[in-house]
């Protein structure tokens, strides 16, 4: 495990973010969603504390602690004060050697898990999102929501948890530390019981036989429409590609894109949809960071009787990135507005930790950022729309609404 110390005055407070390779990508086909049981289980009782024992612990010091699943890995996120980091940090360690993993406690979470997925079928955007998703990316590890399937957690039981929590100890993992940090912590933890065993284990020599295959996300797509029918009178539409994975050259390209898109009211897709014509709720990019083939969704919400503009002008904006180079005077401006919006995504603590600790854990280095600021500067309008070019052309699209218009929408892609 590596250990990774970022000090930043902080007024005694400490982040520390335990990222662990592997999260839902790496369920099995019938166990979708054992990754968010699993780490929404270990939080409930580990090494020598029960779950009230646990919670007790952490809520008298005043601390924070979470487990999150996401497609590439698990993060534990723990936030505290200096003076308690000798006592706290170690529950990490317990956490992955020593879960408890009660029966009971395993129950309870699958039920909060099923809720939690039935709380987001009654989401417009959700069913489209999901629909693109199962588009895009078929079966394979990214073709689902962490959260899983309901009909998977169901068949979910003790002895699936445990096999995956022991793999746990095989994983890479990356723990990173910020803010104002104790004397000598990393030496503290190295030598600490409950990281010993984690300490004391190398890689395992079949580790390439047990992990996914990670070249190969993308499902047989057969199709590049998909409709999801409900009764509302909202109209979600979602138009986009997978793309390529962040540590790619050619990655920030397609970042810059994304904020020429979407960030900011001198966004193009703000400044069309919304002040132009008006005929939005909502519009936006999603283009998270991703190890493997990124997606890269433009995404809009309008009333019925505004759809059919809304998808004509949507298009409309996707393919003037390829078309048409931007202006140097919106570059200079489009620059400006990613250093901002990194910037703005590290101010705490505890996002410097988590952005750290995720980079680490797909591969980059700690200097990553800094290496991508320095590029950014030398980027030209041509580059941009090359990307555009070879990236983003021939994008799919998904709605979600009531018959009607889906059956309209319908009739006005295949005719795009």
């Amino acid at each position: 495990m590596n250990i990774i110390l970022d000090k930043f005055n902080s007024k005694e407070i400490i982040a520390a973010k335990l990222w662990i390779e592997d999260g839902s990508r790496a369920d099995p086909n019938d166990k979708k969603g054992i990754h968010q049981i699993l780490f929404s289980t270990i939080i409930r009782g580990c090494g020598p504390y029960n779950n009230n024992q646990l919670s007790e612990i952490v809520e008298s010091a005043g601390a924070i602690l979470n487990c999150d699943t996401f497609e590439d890995g698990l993060l534990i996120s723990l936030k505290c004060i200096k003076g308690d980091a000798y006592k706290l940090l170690p529950i990490l360690g317990w956490m992955i050697t020593k879960p408890s993993l009660e029966i009971d406690q395993i129950e309870l979470e699958k039920d909060l898990t099923i809720k939690a997925i039935k709380r987001q079928q009654e989401s417009p955007y959700q069913q489209a999102f999901d629909g693109w998703r199962k588009m895009i990316y078929s079966d394979g590890p990214y073709g689902h929501d962490p959260l899983g399937s309901i009909q998977d957690i169901k068949r979910i039981d003790r002895e699936d948890i445990l096999s995956i929590a022991n793999s746990l100890l095989y994983r890479n993992k990356n723990l990173v530390i910020a803010g104002n940090l104790p004397i000598n912590i990393k030496e503290y933890l190295k030598e600490s019981i409950t990281f010993m065993e984690i300490n004391k284990i190398g890689l395992d020599q079949n580790k390439e036989k047990q992990t996914i295959n990670k070249s190969g996300l993308l499902g047989t797509q057969k199709r590049n429409f998909i409709k999801r029918s409900i009764n509302t009178q909202q109209v979600i539409l979602l138009l986009g590609k997978a793309t390529i994975k962040y540590n790619h050259k050619a990655d920030i390209l397609l970042r810059l894109i994304s904020c020429y898109l979407g960030y900011g009211m001198s966004s193009l897709l703000f400044k069309v949809l919304r002040e132009k014509y008006g005929v939005v709720y909502e519009a936006g990019v999603y283009h998270p960071i991703r190890e493997n083939q990124t997606p890269f969704v433009i995404h809009a919400s309008t009333s019925e009787d505004k759809a059919s503009l809304t998808l004509k002008l949507l298009k409309e904006c996707w393919e003037k990135v390829i078309d048409t180079e931007i202006s140097d005077e919106e570059l200079n401006l489009l620059k400006i507005k990613y250093r901002g919006q990194m910037a703005h995504s590290l101010q705490s603590i505890s996002q410097r930790a988590e952005h750290k600790a995720h980079l680490l854990g797909i591969g980059l280095t700690k200097n990553h950022d800094k290496e991508i600021l320095k590029r950014v500067e030398s980027i030209s309008s041509k580059e941009i729309r090359d990307a555009a070019k070879i990236y983003l052309r021939n994008p799919s699209l998904s709605v979600c609404s009531n018959k009607n218009i889906i059956q309209k929408i319908s009739h006005q892609w295949s005719n795009c």
